[in-house]
């Protein structure tokens, strides 16, 4: 999956607000170190500033929200938001939670990337995120 010529992809995992539950997150952050990829874990309660901030100073390719608090109509506009006035088009924002058809409707058109709901195997994750970095990274 990761070309050993290139650097590993590098994602930031977060948990945006006062959602306290983060073993999803855990999960998520070690599949994907074992798929290869760099993960840089936030902890808990970050704010989408601190989350945006993060993933430019670790230069990430993806960003992986888990949100199980129902604040995801919050969460992920602003993230997308900053991104853009940070002119961070090149970086996936991804995430997965307890997130309704309907709303993951309006967050793809908002340009928010998959999104994954419990009980999504871990390899269909990181296959989608090192599939989107081949397409949109520049080596």
């Amino acid at each position: 999956m990761v070309n050993p010529n290139q650097r590993p992809i590098r994602v930031l995992v977060a948990k945006v607000g006062l959602d306290g539950h983060d073993r999803g997150a855990k999960v998520i952050a070690s599949a994907l170190r074992d798929a290869g990829m760099e993960v840089i874990y936030t902890g808990l309660r970050q704010t989408p500033e601190m989350v945006v901030n993060a993933a430019l100073q670790e230069d990430v390719d993806a960003i992986g929200v888990s949100i199980l608090s129902g604040a995801h109509m919050t969460v992920f506009p602003k993230i997308i938001a900053l991104m853009k006035d940070k002119g961070m088009d090149d970086v996936l924002l991804t995430g997965g939670g307890i997130i309704p058809d309907t709303d993951m409707q309006e967050l793809y058109a908002l340009g928010v990337g998959k999104l994954f709901p419990p009980g999504t195997h871990t390899r269909e994750i990181a296959d989608y995120i090192a599939a989107w970095t081949g397409e949109h990274r520049e080596f």
